[in-house]
């Protein structure tokens, strides 16, 4: 959907005869260092031309009035500044309500209501962090409509923050980094324990990002999340008696071998290997890219899918068959996305295999499933920007 259209639709729905302002965060999608931002190692997503607009203009009153395209059936949604709080019938405006309502709490002045228009490409419940996109395009026209005087690492920050308060998701930073921070043709190598990051060029060449959605929407409870962050705790404190650490990715792969014997528990063992040797492999991927071995690359790609399947056990048989048909279809690497359960898969494909590609395995995997898998040929994209 094109601006011009968006723009029209904003005045058609807010009855308006001024031009709104526009704009855009993207989404992410992690290439690689999957379940780490809680454990303190490194992670190295990018962001992708797919992602979520905010048009707004300010208002004479104190009410906040939100639309989104993707949800008309809930219509327009109005929240006075001074009385924003959680409401489940909210739904998805609770996520921008979060960042209004987090920005108030730290002293920012709002002084009025905004007519914000939401509209977002990125596949709902697919794992390319649209909650984190529709977080950063919140905060971003905030930021430009009142003149805020916020840094954007502080206001990745505050996304995080409503994200875990205001909606009661505990996510890590990596994806509100990766909207915020991201730049187009680079990867973000981000250390999730100390925030320090910096760009990796990305390489590609002749080939391309497919995002392959199983649609299978993510089953993963807060419950199945929370249990993989207790048994990693588990392993850190088993480890702590012994070893001077903090997090479980601050261990090598060797120290793991030489201590394991440490973990009493089978399931906190594999879970600690997943960490500990995930976060060798973003390391190992970053120095493949740098030194523009892209082979080698995917196969750590399609090595973090095995041990989040075998390991840490958030994959699914949709998602390992999407993996299994990619790499059967000359995928360079193939691997789950995001935090498991359902979602997509990411692969490295070459150009010329583009449309075979699609075709194989989306035919694959309707016989076996009886699903359809949705395929998105995507590009990398800087963060979150005003566009108009």
């Amino acid at each position: 959907m094109n601006k011009t259209t968006l723009i029209n639709d904003f005045k058609n729905i807010f009855k308006s005869d001024l031009n709104p302002k526009v704009y855009f965060s993207p989404g992410r999608v992690n290439l690689i260092g999957e379940h780490i931002d809680y454990n303190g190692g490194y992670v190295f997503p990018c962001a992708i031309n797919l992602g979520t607009y905010a048009l707004s203009k300010k208002t004479k009153d104190s009410t906040f009035k939100l639309y989104s395209k993707n949800f008309e059936n809930t219509g327009i949604i109005k929240v006075n500044l001074e009385n924003i709080s959680y409401n489940p019938k909210y739904d998805w405006a609770n996520y921008p309500l979060g960042i209004i309502k987090t920005l108030i709490d730290e002293g920012y002045n709002i002084n009025s209501g905004l007519d914000i228009y939401f509209y977002g490409d990125i596949p709902n419940g697919a794992g390319l962090s649209s909650s984190a996109s529709i977080e950063l395009a919140t905060i971003i026209t905030l930021k430009d409509m009142f003149n805020l005087d916020i840094s954007m690492l502080d206001m990745i920050k505050l996304s995080q923050k409503s994200e875990n308060t205001f909606n009661n998701v505990k996510c890590g930073i990596m994806d509100q980094f990766a909207c915020g921070m991201a730049k187009k043709n680079y990867g973000t190598l981000l250390n999730t324990n100390t925030l320090s990051y910096k760009y990796v060029p990305l390489y590609l060449k002749d080939t391309s990002i497919i995002i392959t959605n199983s649609n299978i929407k993510r089953g993963l409870t807060d419950s199945k999340y929370n249990e993989r962050i207790k048994e990693c705790k588990r392993a850190l404190k088993a480890f702590k008696k012994v070893l001077d650490i903090n997090t479980l990715c601050d261990l090598t792969e060797q120290q793991f071998k030489e201590n394991k014997h440490l973990i009493n528990n089978p399931l906190d063992l594999k879970r600690a290997r997943h960490a500990i040797y995930e976060n060798q492999r973003t390391i190992n991927s970053v120095k493949a890219l740098n030194n523009g071995n892209l082979k080698l690359f995917g196969k750590l790609m399609t090595k973090s899918h095995i041990s989040l399947k075998d390991d840490y056990e958030v994959s699914i048989k949709e998602l390992d068959l999407l993996v299994d048909l990619a790499l059967k279809n000359k995928a360079i690497g193939s691997r789950m996305t995001g935090a498991g359960f359902g979602g997509c898969t990411i692969s490295l494909v070459s150009k010329d295999n583009i449309k075979n590609f699609i075709k194989n395995v989306g035919n694959e995997y309707t016989k076996e499933t009886g699903y359809k898998a949705d395929f998105y040929i995507v590009t990398t994209d800087d963060g979150a920007r005003i566009l108009q």
